[in-house]
């Protein structure tokens, strides 16, 4: 499949697939999960990305730097993971149009991330927001929205809850305590309002990523005045990720009403 780089790290790639046709498609821009580790990768987008194109959206599956000792993945962490998926993205405006030979739609361009992958695109979804100097501002491809499948979208809270035996501590170098302005900055749950629609799929059976973590977001981004909404469904984290399950159904609804 094509495949464009955005770095020089052998993590740092991004696969575009393309419908059939010459008609100007969407773009689902797919963040895979895995705690931010590095045993985990890019092949947990890919039959995401198969079922997407089948149904007439472009694809972009996204590989990024993670924690742990695999020099073929690692070097992630707060804030290298986050600035390598903002360059993925970026990377749509000149090679994902050279790829689709000018196909793409770039004012429909919608995450879709799963658990730690949540916490990435709800983080994109941000960037038109931060700060001017802060890791991420000034995107030069602009999220329509972004759809966050059982996400871990409150660092502090799922710090406090050792998600993943200490994924959150690890992947942000410590904790809340001790690097506050960098959980303010890479937390979804505290950047609200995004100005970017959201949508959580979430189990409430999940005991990987509790359905609370979603529920607290939604709540946090509406009351700031953001377009969010929770889809719950009776099964566990994995289900969002099965393109045969209902739960896949609703990620694929929601991004329906956002793309």
């Amino acid at each position: 499949m094509p495949t464009y780089s955005y770095g020089d790290h052998p993590a740092q790639f991004a696969e575009l697939s393309l419908p059939s046709g010459s008609s100007v498609v969407g773009v689902v821009v797919i963040v895979h999960g895995g705690f931010w580790r590095d045993a985990y990768g890019a092949e947990l987008g890919r039959p995401l990305a198969r079922d997407l194109v089948n149904r007439g959206w472009a694809a972009l599956n996204v590989e990024y730097r993670r924690v742990g000792p695999n020099a073929q993945a690692g070097g992630g962490g707060w804030p290298t993971t986050c600035l390598d998926v903002a360059a993925a993205v970026d990377g749509l405006a000149v090679q994902g149009q050279r790829i689709a030979g000018g196909r793409l739609d770039l004012g429909r361009v919608v995450a879709l991330g799963h658990s730690a992958g949540g916490h990435l695109a709800g983080w994109l979804a941000s960037r038109a927001l931060q700060p001017a100097g802060a890791p991420g501002a000034d995107p030069q491809v602009a999220l329509s929205g972004a759809v966050l499948q059982a996400g871990v979208v409150d660092l502090e809270g799922g710090y406090a809850a050792d998600l993943g035996g200490g994924a959150v501590a690890a992947f942000m170098g410590g904790s809340p305590t001790d690097l506050p302005d960098a959980y303010a900055q890479a937390s979804p749950i505290a950047r609200v309002p995004l100005n970017v629609p959201t949508v959580c799929v979430h189990g409430r059976a999940d005991d990987v990523v509790p359905i609370s973590q979603s529920e607290a977001f939604v709540a946090a981004a509406s009351q700031a005045g953001d377009t969010s909404e929770l889809q719950a469904f009776d099964g566990d984290h994995s289900d969002v990720i099965d393109t045969s399950t209902h739960a896949w159904e609703l990620c694929v609804e929601a991004l329906e009403r956002l793309v």
